[in-house]
């Protein structure tokens, strides 16, 4: 019935008939996609949060269904060891629990979180809004190491250990956390990037959600959050991309943090994720248009809203204070060279950026007296009318 009533307004009006062509043709292509990301499952787990995480064989993952991946060999952990320094400090903190409970998901499976047809309209929406340069409406706070010759200097790896917040933001706002690694011009810029966000038009919630972002062309025809699409080999059968976390920090309370990494495989020259010193998964090399090495890493945070409108919080929504139960931070943060060795960055080397000072901001702290001695930054701020 409703095809016959947009055949009759098709014959009264060609706009007509064109806008029902493209909505059938983008329910198809949603519908395509859930069959691709959607694998049948070993066994499905009902969360508290109310979303489905199927347990996926782990050679069946929709990573595989990627065109760059069809012959790819699953790798199932990386060549080299990494060991996230987990140092105390002087504030109250703990490990921020998510994912899900230990043997959840049989032996060779994966969890991956069920998508809906709603996820897909939502994250298609959501990406489609992130431009990390030019973005007029998406706000920055970092600190990252760049290389002046990648021919004689790259960077093969980033970590840091991250503290968790949960800010109040509208539903056509995000805020988040984020470490990465990029290569290339900004035009065609090749870039991974992990940390935690709150972001309700790609959840549908007001949960701080792990996440993982890629692409390989600066977001123009590539990449995704999460498994949106194709692209990330999951290999951990408790942790998962998208999961909410449990707990997180209060300001001037108990701090709930997360060890991070991005580091490649020297051998397999993939990018593999970690934290809490388990591997995730990786984002494989062939994926990417010119990523052997980074010319840039960095970590901070992120802001975006809608265009005329206050910026939401950043970070705990507070700016840094040199107290690192205020702003929220990243601690004991490294990088790997052509060594391959982890070291701190050196305040010389660092590049801070603000877009929007009154709104957002980022200091860096380093131990002059230690040679590969532990460094750090806190950043973020309240945001409000950051064009005024």
């Amino acid at each position: 019935m409703i095809h016959i009533l947009f055949f009759f307004l098709c014959l009264v009006s060609s706009i007509t008939c064109h806008r029902f062509d493209d909505i059938v043709k983008d329910d198809l292509e949603i519908e395509k996609q859930l069959k691709i990301i959607n694998k049948s499952p070993v066994n499905s787990i009902h969360t508290k949060f109310g979303y489905i995480v199927d347990c996926i064989d782990i050679n069946k993952q929709p990573a595989f269904d990627h065109p760059l991946l069809i012959n790819h060999k699953l790798q199932r952990k990386p060549s080299f060891q990494n060991e996230i320094q987990n140092h105390s400090v002087k504030i109250s903190s703990t490990k921020a629990t998510f994912g899900l409970a230990k043997d959840q998901c049989p032996i060779e499976t994966v969890p991956i979180r069920r998508t809906t047809k709603e996820d897909l309209i939502r994250g298609k929406s959501f990406f489609n809004n992130l431009i990390f340069d030019g973005n007029p409406n998406n706000h920055v706070a970092s600190i990252s190491l760049r290389t002046v010759d990648p021919t004689y200097f790259s960077y093969f790896g980033v970590s840091g250990t991250n503290s968790v917040y949960n800010v109040k933001v509208e539903n056509d706002q995000s805020s988040s956390s984020v470490m990465w690694v990029r290569n290339g011009a900004i035009d065609n810029t090749n870039f991974i990037g992990i940390g935690w966000h709150v972001a309700p038009e790609l959840y549908d919630d007001d949960e701080t959600h792990l996440y993982a972002l890629w692409t390989s062309d600066n977001f123009k025809n590539t990449g995704c959050y999460n498994l949106l699409c194709s692209g990330f080999v999951q290999t951990s059968k408790s942790y998962y991309l998208g999961a909410p976390f449990a707990k997180t920090s209060i300001y001037g309370g108990e701090m709930f943090e997360i060890a991070i990494s991005i580091i490649q495989d020297p051998i397999t020259k993939d990018w593999w994720v970690t934290s809490e010193n388990e591997n995730l998964g990786y984002f494989p090399a062939s994926l990417f248009s010119n990523m052997t090495s980074a010319d840039q890493v960095g970590w901070g945070g992120r802001a975006t809203t809608t265009s005329g409108a206050p910026g939401p919080p950043m970070g705990s929504g507070y700016f840094p204070d040199d107290i690192f139960d205020h702003a929220s931070y990243f601690r004991y943060i490294t990088y790997q060279n052509n060594s391959r060795k982890n070291f701190s960055p050196d305040k010389f080397l660092i590049q801070r950026f603000t877009d929007k000072p009154q709104c957002y901001n980022a200091k860096f702290y380093d131990n002059q007296g230690n040679e590969i001695g532990p460094a750090a930054l806190q950043f973020g701020g309240p945001g409000g009318n950051c064009d005024g």
